[in-house]
């Protein structure tokens, strides 16, 4: 199997913490929306990764929602044309609250997509304005109940640890996605990342720097929550109601190839990474004049190791010992022990899996199982 990820790279404004790439001018849409059928067609003629039915399909960005709905089923349409997407494909388009309306959702529906990622954040005002979202509490409460009239398979988005946002109104903001009957929710910690309009802000005292404390302890009491509330906490920073598990993302933590479209986009074979160049006129002139404007990497052994150690670690199955060779499990054990003794990780069935204190240090931990 593999899985197709097209990125749309354009937003209605820049949140203040996002470091992905996307334009706020939508100049260059149908130009782009063009360059991204043609490359799915380029990508289709060569041979990077072995012909396999497509499993799952994801519209990311940026914002795919911000499309005209024919858009997405032009790309769609596209992608069937060149590729053997299976009957029962995942096909999930992520979405902001305010662009939810009925005859998107309708064509939505109609164009094959069965599976919609909202990027709700927070219920109340005062975060979405500390966060600059281009919605306001009330599209994101009117957006949800519109779109599980359409929608079963609905996954929002939420973040905790946003400087303000008390435990009492982490736990409304939780409490919000239950009583709608969300169920799958991707909760992350807000970051402070490099070059973002956050992290200016933050240097020169504009904005109020993350609290680690605070994170951590709504990290906690969410894993708590979730857990009577009957969801899976089979990632890091995501809960599933059983059946409801991201097809998508669960094939990336597993290595299964995938392809990535549009600028920016990042594409794996097993061996090989690709990613596109991260400009959209860039994009589009490369893919016009018959070529797809890539860069790549060939893994090493060692690399190949790594990625498995720090993304299997983040996820319920945890780290599979019997693949790894018996140097690397020794070496793996041997530091995994350490962990063992502070009651952060376990290993026990042929696997080490993070207990809920080890997941506040998943990273850190993974960055010391790694092979030199």
């Amino acid at each position: 199997m593999s899985g197709i990820y097209i990125h749309i790279p354009f937003c209605k404004q820049a949140c203040h913490y996002c470091n992905f790439h996307f334009s706020t001018s939508l100049h260059y849409r149908e130009a782009l929306v063009q360059a991204i059928a043609k490359e799915t067609a380029f990508s289709a003629a060569a041979d990077f990764i072995e012909r396999e039915p497509v499993q799952t399909v994801y519209f990311g960005g940026g914002t795919p929602s911000l499309l005209p709905a024919a858009d997405i089923d032009l790309l769609l349409n596209e992608i069937r044309k060149h590729y053997p997407v299976t009957a029962d494909a995942e096909i999930t388009l992520e979405a902001n609250p305010d662009d939810l309306v009925a005859d998107k959702l309708e064509t939505w529906k109609r164009s094959g997509v069965n599976r919609l990622s909202i990027g709700v954040q927070s219920f109340f005002e005062p975060d979405l304005l500390w966060m600059n979202r281009a919605h306001n509490a009330a599209q994101a409460a009117g957006g949800l109940e519109l779109a599980v009239q359409y929608f079963d398979n609905i996954t929002i988005d939420l973040i905790y640890g946003v400087p303000g946002l008390t435990n009492e109104r982490w736990k409304q903001n939780v409490d919000t996605a239950l009583k709608a009957g969300i169920p799958h929710l991707s909760c992350y910690a807000l970051t402070v990342e490099p070059q973002t309009p956050l992290d200016k802000m933050v240097r020169k005292h504009i904005r109020e720097d993350v609290n680690g404390e605070l994170q951590s302890e709504q990290f906690l009491l969410l894993m708590d929550w979730l857990q009577h509330a009957g969801y899976e906490h089979y990632e890091i920073s995501n809960f599933a109601k059983p059946g409801f598990r991201s097809r998508h993302n669960s094939a990336y933590w597993k290595g299964v190839p995938y392809y990535g479209f549009g600028p920016a986009a990042h594409s794996f074979n097993g061996t090989l990474r690709r990613w596109n160049v991260a400009h959209n006129q860039q994009y589009i002139r490369a893919i016009h004049s018959g070529h797809i404007p890539y860069e790549e990497e060939v893994l090493t052994p060692a690399q190949r190791q790594n990625e498995y150690v720090m993304i299997a670690l983040r996820t319920s199955e945890g780290i599979a010992l019997a693949p790894l060779d018996g140097p690397a499990r020794q070496q793996l054990l041997k530091q995994a022990g350490i962990y063992r003794e502070r009651g952060w990780l376990t290993i026990d069935d042929a696997r080490i899996r993070l207990t809920n204190e080890g997941k506040l240090f998943a990273d850190g931990i993974a960055a010391d199982l790694f092979v030199n």
